[in-house]
């Protein structure tokens, strides 16, 4: 008030002709006089509006605010682009201010003083003492503009330069420190098959492969080229490290047909372990270009894309250094404007096993089949091996890769979509395994004990003009008759659990089934660090009904045997089958075990989280137990035949889940075990193959050979479609005779 009372004084003096140093103004040639009033507009308040539109980068309303003669000497356009390109080119996070004070000078004029802080990722705060100046036009305070508002130094249209240092990305480790991901030199290989040698040259060559990388025999690498052995055509073998590579180099280079090259890169070992759960790394996609240049990046950096990678970018990038420079008129930096230090990444040490995850992708890639995996240590929720099948190979994605271009066109013609990662955002119906939630309603209803009995035939006629069939019924097998509810689960009574729900929701208990569903977790995220879809569990009010347009017997009835509209993941299966397993207790799946800097500073540890306990009594749990055990134990379990001879407690259940009448099931497996090794912790497993037929014939075998890898280091028993262990004989397996009952 005393600033704006001396500027009304100095205008009365004028107006009343007070004389002063200079010559009098005669009263002609005076502006009007500016009558301040309660209303009288802010220069501040301008100042603000300019100012926050510059912190959200909304250069459009910023041009707005400008005076009419900034107006005149810049376009709409260049503006923005001046100001778009001095925060790109300073890498800038964002910006903070403060102001200071503010001037009225004349009717016309004022002056408003501000503190900035604008934030460079790389260079760190640049601070500066800014002056606004303003210009009343039509009773609004508008800003005479130049580019000394942005940074004093760029009066004069001088421009700004970020010499950027960027740390090497930190390396993805397994839980015991082996490396899945690393920054090093690495050799991509492939094949040229009109020059490969004689027929000695070819064993030698063929063998040397298989030993370097992995391939599990001789004749799986000639099937990759035999069709076209007369052609230079490209067959992509995959990318092995340098130091690896030079080991056999000379052996190669004498037999022909085998052709490479050197290149830095980020190498995935074993041509990525868990690629799904690790990511890959790659250029700033077009559609994610703005988001990542307001973050500070140049826009030319790899950054990842999806998983570990993409979701612990910050850490594992570290904070890029850099000094931020002036340039002169012909480009060359000059001054410095502010300067910072690189700060190292963190590595990422995740859960995984790295043995253990390459055993479960060979179990599925080695017999091409497409579905799923998922092994969590049962009392943690950490995830000890998580696989998708179809599969990529994320060495492809780094263009200095000389096997990326023809390897990404061959992915991307592969069916069934292979970066989707099925094992936490493929959705599917449980089928039977879901049989353990309805066995939970029966038991917790109170209508229902272990010793239950029920005649399970063939037929299910308890719904009016209906009739539902056993899985016994297509295999032509005798009914199982006066069975109880343990025996129910053992053999997977389809009619029992029809008529489970049915009875429930006759009893008024229409959700019965539902609850106990959300109760054990699904319908829910599990919370893993690598992104997940919840699935769907359908009750009265989803409105969704197979049968009316609400809720229907026939919608209890489906739901009991793990149909309907259900939806779940594996991920969340395997976090269920565990709780089971381990008492009642659900864990978060978490694959992410620490992560640390080289200086052995920790962002983060373990620590098993507990999301819930499942509604179920200990008393109504270990029943459960005992029919699971019963599936792998009982002579009439649905997966005795499958694990014969393992010589391991192991509790389990069958799934067999319809998907249409044109299509095959998909075949699901759920098991824990219960060694209560203090060496070997127990684990839960989760099998689900797409479209493959029943869970005891194809996914069981899977799981049992993924816990023969945990427990006795490598897979021993044969599947049944197997010649030799990761060798196929036949497209189909045949199921064991006489040794127990095979049901999905």
């Amino acid at each position: 008030m005393k600033r704006i009372g001396l500027a009304l004084l100095a205008l009365v003096l004028a107006a009343c002709g007070t004389p002063t140093a200079s010559s009098p103004t005669p009263r002609s040639e005076l502006p009007d006089p500016l009558v301040l009033t309660d209303s009288a507009p802010d220069p501040e308040a301008a100042a603000r509006k300019y100012l926050e539109a510059w912190k959200v980068r909304d250069y459009a309303t910023m041009y707005e605010l400008l005076s009419p003669l900034t107006q005149d000497s810049i376009i709409p356009e260049a503006f923005a682009q001046r100001y778009d390109d001095i925060w790109r080119g300073a890498g800038l996070t964002g910006l903070d201010y403060k102001i200071v004070s503010s001037f009225i000078l004349n009717p016309r004029q004022s002056q408003v003083r501000l503190q900035t802080t604008l934030h460079s990722l790389a260079a760190g705060d640049i601070n500066r003492d800014l002056q606004m100046d303003l210009t009343l036009v039509d009773d609004a305070w508008t800003v005479a503009w130049s580019d000394g508002l942005i940074l004093p130094e760029l009066e004069n249209g001088r421009n700004l330069f970020l010499d950027v240092v960027t740390p090497t990305r930190a390396n993805i480790y397994d839980r015991n420190g082996l490396a899945l991901a690393a920054d090093l030199e690495a050799v991509a290989l492939w094949i040229v098959p009109n020059q490969i040698g004689d027929e000695d040259a070819e064993l030698v060559m063929l063998s040397t492969i298989r030993g370097l990388m992995g391939y599990p025999s001789n004749d799986s690498i000639r099937f990759l080229y035999d069709q076209i052995r007369d052609t230079n055509f490209r067959v992509n073998l995959g990318e092995v490290p340098l130091e690896a590579f030079q080991q056999v180099q000379g052996i190669l280079s004498g037999v022909g047909g085998v052709q490479w090259g050197a290149y830095d890169t980020r190498l995935y070992f074993d041509g990525g372990l868990a690629p799904h759960a690790m990511g890959y790394i790659s250029w700033i996609q077009e559609e994610d270009l703005q988001d990542y240049l307001l973050s500070g990046y140049q826009g030319d950096e790899f950054v990842g894309q999806i998983g570990l990678e993409y979701w612990y970018e910050e850490a594992l990038r570290g904070r890029p250094g850099g000094t931020l420079y002036t340039t002169d008129a012909a480009g060359r930096a000059d001054t410095v404007i502010a300067s910072q230090e690189s700060e190292p990444p963190f590595a990422v040490y995740t859960t995984l096993d790295r043995e253990l995850q390459r055993h479960a992708q060979q179990a599925l890639e080695d017999s091409d089949l497409t579905g799923a995996v998922v092994v969590l240590e049962r009392d943690t929720g950490a995830v000890l091996a998580i696989a998708s099948t179809p599969d990529f190979d994320p060495n492809l994605f780094d263009t200095n890769n000389p096997n990326s271009a023809s390897g990404l066109t061959e992915l991307f013609q592969v069916p069934n979509n292979p970066l989707i990662n099925r094992a936490t955002v493929g959705a599917y119906p449980p089928g039977s395994v879901f049989k353990t939630v309805t066995m939970a309603a029966a038991l917790e209803s109170g209508f229902y004990e272990a010793d239950t009995i029920y005649n399970c035939g063939l037929e299910f006629t308890e719904l009016p003009g209906i009739t539902l069939y056993d899985w016994r019924y297509d295999k032509e097998l005798p009914a199982s008759g006066e069975i109880t509810l343990v025996e129910g689960l053992e053999r997977s009574c389809n009619p029992y659990f029809f008529h489970i729900g049915l009875d429930l929701h006759n009893r008024g208990l229409e959700t019965a089934i539902s609850d106990m569903a959300k109760g054990f977790g699904f319908g829910a995220p599990t919370g893993i660090e690598i992104g997940e879809q919840v699935g769907l569990v359908p009750d009265p009010e989803t409105k969704l009904s197979l049968f009316d347009d609400e809720w229907a017997q026939g919608d209890s009835v489906q739901l009991a045997i793990g149909q309907s509209f259900l939806q779940v993941t594996p991920i969340q299966v395997a976090r269920m089958v565990a709780a089971i397993g381990n008492g009642g207790t659900l864990y978060q799946p978490q694959v992410v075990g620490r992560v640390q800097s080289a200086e052995g500073e920790v962002l983060s540890n373990f620590e098993p989280i507990v999301q819930g306990t499942l509604p179920v009594s200990s008393e109504n749990l270990e029943v459960i137990q005992e029919a699971m055990v019963g599936v792998i134990r009982d002579s009439r379990g649905t997966a005795r035949s499958v694990f014969l001879g393992l010589g391991l407690d192991i509790a389990g259940k069958t799934g067999t889940a319809e998907t249409g009448d044109l299509t095959d099931p998909h075949a699901l497996f759920a098991a824990y075990t219960f060694e209560e090794r203090e060496d070997i912790p127990d684990i839960a497993v989760v099998v689900v193959l797409e479209f493959q037929g029943e869970g005891s014939e194809w996914a069981a075998p899977v799981a049992r050979r993924i816990i023969e890898s945990h427990f006795l280091g490598r897979p021993i028993k044969l599947y049944p479609w197997e010649a030799r262990i990761r060798i196929p004989a036949t497209p189909e397996p045949e199921s064991e005779e006489g040794e127990g009952e095979q049901e999905g």
